[in-house]
């Protein structure tokens, strides 16, 4: 089932998503690279490395969602439509505990562990959501394009054509 939000046939949202996933599953990776060193300045660096992917990650999944809320409305399957609910509610949740984190990391002092477990609940519900997000396209259909009528048999094409083709220059 094609969507409406779509480029060449392409759909918009599984392309847009992987930008807010990139970031805040590497923002995790700051945190944790955080957590273990023992040197201020590299602390430093990654702390904000960390708070920057973050918030371009809510600013990557508010981009994300406008395609995706336009293939939610296009669902009429009642089931489908139920799953993509599921998807999006799990979707808003993770934004608005990424919105939380931000916020727990701009308090003086940071809040780095309350924000490290919201990111570590954050990268879990997304792997939630991608699961149910691949399911809807690789199971369900959905975003998939109609694949195109199978072209005729080779061999009744090289019977029929004369002209000059790639694999052939002219007749034989």
């Amino acid at each position: 089932m094609e969507t409406p939000a779509s480029i060449a046939r392409h759909p918009l949202h599984p392309m847009l998503i992987t930008i807010p996933v990139g970031l805040w599953v590497f923002s995790l990776v700051c945190d944790i690279v955080v957590l273990f060193s023992d040197v201020g300045e590299v602390e430093l660096v990654w702390f904000m490395l960390a708070y920057y992917t973050m918030a371009g990650g809510l600013v990557g999944a508010l981009v994300a969602a406008v395609p995706g809320l336009f293939d939610f409305l296009s669902l009429k399957n009642r089931r489908l439509r139920k799953l993509a609910l599921t998807h999006m509610a799990i979707n808003l949740s993770v934004v608005a505990l990424y919105a939380v984190n931000l916020w727990l990391r701009s308090a003086e002092p940071p809040l780095f562990l309350a924000g490290l477990g919201l990111s570590v609940l954050g990268v879990a519900l997304i792997a939630v959501s991608g699961w149910i997000g691949g399911e809807m396209v690789h199971v369900h259909g959905i975003g998939v394009a109609a694949v195109p009528a199978p072209v005729d048999d080779v061999t009744d094409r090289e019977a029929t054509h004369t002209g000059p083709s790639a694999t052939r220059l002219g007749p034989t």
